[in-house]
């Protein structure tokens, strides 16, 4: 009976149709985990438009700044406002000498992530994006997040629609998934008590994709969350996507990657990260059966390692993500991995693909270095 209905919902994924919970469930609770892979490279291979490429990009995370009042549990890169010796607000000298090195690599995206600043509103952000935007036109602002989005809205008392027309018309080009976690309210209450709720940060998206701005959804697991809870992570996306309008770009991508530990408020509670290779496989599988809706799938090599990821490559993953030039938040918790751009095309290559450079939204792009000094 079991292999009946795995078969089953193997031709219900292939046909692109959506999975009810329970059968989720059934697939990453009891399907063995090299069957699981094997369903979910085979839906890849009829989903992506080229099944012998893996996409990878060249882009820079900067933080706006430390500060941050949300007090996530699992976050000890940020500062509290009043901790003025280790606070910091990114200048726009230092932006123009990091956004100059980017595009001396071949970059051509500034991924720009902060915190909960008191002090930081809308205006802060319209200056920042139309300065950056007036000095580098061709490269794409990948800002801020949901939550990041609701604090300024508050801040300024606006909506979030005004608010991220606001951002747009200063030179936002695409909505980063930060700070879903897992979405499900009850593990939130205990990641981040302070920080805007599921059902915030689901309306942000809800009205990025009605903007037609692109964006990409994210997951941080193996906390406090149960396997369930993973489930029904996937399940909200999935009908969030479902309600982007037509022709809209919606959720271009999702990147799942695993929760890292040292010197956090989880760690000194007895919560630990225990990373575990054949369960990151079953979840990106899963991933790509469950998300029937969303093209593409992104192996996190900077939290998982280069092995891992090409694993992934061929367990559901098409995308290698980013080299990502500068990356402070994971890595101070314990992700040591890397790769430049020579090093991230071998990986690909090793694992039996043949690697293409794309840009944020998935169209494919030459590798430019330019000289800028």
């Amino acid at each position: 009976m079991t292999c009946i209905r795995e078969e089953k919902l193997h031709e219900k994924c292939l046909r692109r149709e959506r999975l009810t919970p329970d059968e989720a469930y059934h697939l990453y609770e009891h399907v063995p985990t090299q069957q699981l892979a094997l369903m979910a490279d085979d839906v890849r291979r009829h989903v992506v438009p080229d099944p012998g490429v893996v996409t990878w990009q060249i882009d820079r995370n900067v933080n706006v700044t430390n500060v941050c009042i949300s007090g996530c549990r699992f976050c000890n890169f940020h500062c509290k406002p009043h901790q003025h010796e280790l606070a910091f607000i990114t200048t726009i000298d230092e932006y123009v000498e990091k956004i100059d090195r980017m595009l001396e690599l071949g970059g051509d995206q500034l991924l720009l992530q902060g915190g909960l600043h008191p002090k930081l509103g809308l205006e802060f952000y319209e200056m920042l994006f139309s300065t950056l935007k007036e000095r580098y036109p061709h490269v794409r602002l990948h800002a801020l997040g949901p939550a990041e989005v609701m604090h300024v809205a508050r801040m300024s008392g606006l909506s979030v629609r005004e608010t991220l027309e606001a951002l747009m018309e200063a030179g936002l080009d695409s909505l980063p998934g930060a700070g879903a976690e897992i979405l499900v309210p009850e593990v939130r209450k205990q990641l981040s008590p302070n920080k805007p709720t599921v059902e915030d940060w689901v309306s942000v998206m809800r009205e990025a994709h009605r903007l037609n701005l692109p964006t990409s959804a994210t997951m941080m697991y193996g906390h406090v969350e149960t396997p369930r809870q993973r489930v029904d992570h996937l399940l909200l996306l999935r009908d969030l996507q479902d309600e982007c309008p037509g022709g809209c770009w919606g959720f271009l991508a999702f990147i799942p990657w695993i929760f890292h530990s040292k010197g956090t408020e989880l760690e000194r509670r007895g919560i630990v990260s225990r990373f575990s290779p054949l369960e990151y496989i079953r979840l990106i599988a899963v991933s790509r059966l469950v998300l029937n809706n969303i093209t593409n799938i992104q192996a996190s090599w900077l939290t998982v390692g280069k092995e891992t990821a090409q694993v992934a490559l061929h367990s559901g993953a098409n995308d290698m993500g980013s080299i990502m030039i500068e990356e402070n938040v994971v890595s101070s918790a314990g992700a040591t991995n890397s790769f430049d751009a020579e090093g991230i095309q071998a990986a690909i290559r090793e694992a039996g693909f043949t690697p293409k450079l794309r840009d944020q939204l998935y169209r494919l792009r030459t590798l430019v270095k330019q000289t800028t000094r």
